[in-house]
């Protein structure tokens, strides 16, 4: 058996995810103070708290979300002795769960991603006014038809693939009234349906230029170190180890497509049979199935899925 540990991404998160873990485990108590610590903030409370509009501000929501999945990675290690660098064939994260990969992986201290994914939210969110930009699901299409889709929509505006997720769902981004214009144009392009997403910026196109220059520049001042086991980049679907291009692949993510179809292939063609995705979430889980049927796919999050994981061997 080979496997893969993947990292959700931005979507997953809910009001009380992580607080069973909390509850039961005092190592992953410990990932949350941390985070909270190194961000001087709250955001376990925000995250066991009963305001979920809170949760979704893209500042909260990364680091929320990479702080579930890594209180997952340490009461695998810490509980039951499995660890990523033995376990894992390969690591990948979607999206914001790139930096939960890296982190998990060893590149990356704990208290620095979340302090880098806290800043990647607010430049996100500057990057474009709110209501300027928007993003859409295209489902039903094949990417090549969705790219064409995009591009007769685009005009004078941006308009791009920002996630190609599984066959049949690829994802746009740009601007508001070039969205607007690719749902009418989906609709007649053979689209089972064509659906705005509610998001609070453009993710993955261009119009997050700014964003990337941001990361550029905090990246090449954080402290990286060369992975335990090999990322699947968002950005090229292929094996990296080189922390150089590691940080280039986050620079570029920024604005670029996440081909997370390309790479769950990937992983199927370089032999990993099964995939594991640890943290808030089963969206992942069931991209899997509908990109490979024959991976075997479970995701982790609470102690009785940790328990459930054990048992399988």
């Amino acid at each position: 058996m080979s496997t893969a540990f993947i990292f959700p991404g931005q979507g997953s998160q809910h009001i009380g995810m992580g607080a069973e873990l909390a509850k039961a485990f005092a190592c992953a108590r410990e990932v949350f103070e941390e985070v909270d610590d190194a961000l001087d903030q709250k955001l376990s409370a925000i995250m066991w708290g009963d305001d979920p509009e809170a949760l979704t501000l893209t500042q909260n929501a990364q680091p929320a979300l990479m702080a579930v999945s890594m209180a997952v990675v340490r009461v695998l290690a810490n509980e039951a002795g499995v660890k990523i660098s033995e376990r894992a064939a390969f690591v990948a994260g979607h999206s914001l769960g790139e930096y939960s990969a890296l982190a998990a992986a060893g590149v990356f201290s704990l208290a620095d991603t979340a302090r880098l994914l806290r800043l990647r939210g607010e430049a996100m969110q500057r990057a474009v006014p709110v209501g300027e930009g928007a993003m859409a699901a295209l489902l039903g299409l094949d990417l090549a038809k969705a790219r064409e889709v995009a591009q007769n929509a685009a005009g004078d505006d941006v308009c791009e693939i920002a996630n190609d997720n599984a066959p049949g769902q690829v994802v746009i981004s740009g601007h508001k009234p070039a969205i607007d214009r690719a749902l009418e144009i989906a609709k007649t392009a053979g689209a089972r349906r064509a659906i705005l997403l509610p998001v609070s910026a453009p993710f993955h196109c261009s119009l997050m230029e700014p964003a990337a220059r941001t990361m550029a520049g905090a990246l090449g001042k954080t402290a990286m170190s060369k992975p335990s086991v090999p990322l699947i980049a968002n950005v090229s679907a292929r094996a990296v180890r080189d922390p150089g291009a590691i940080r280039e692949g986050l620079v570029e993510q920024v604005t670029g497509t996440v081909r997370w179809s390309e790479s769950v292939s990937y992983l199927a063609n370089e032999g990993v049979d099964t995939l594991v995705e640890l943290g808030a979430g089963k969206v992942l889980t069931g991209l899997a199935r509908r990109i490979n049927r024959d991976l075997k796919a479970s995701a982790i999050a609470a102690p009785a899925d940790i328990e459930a994981f054990l048992a399988a061997g």
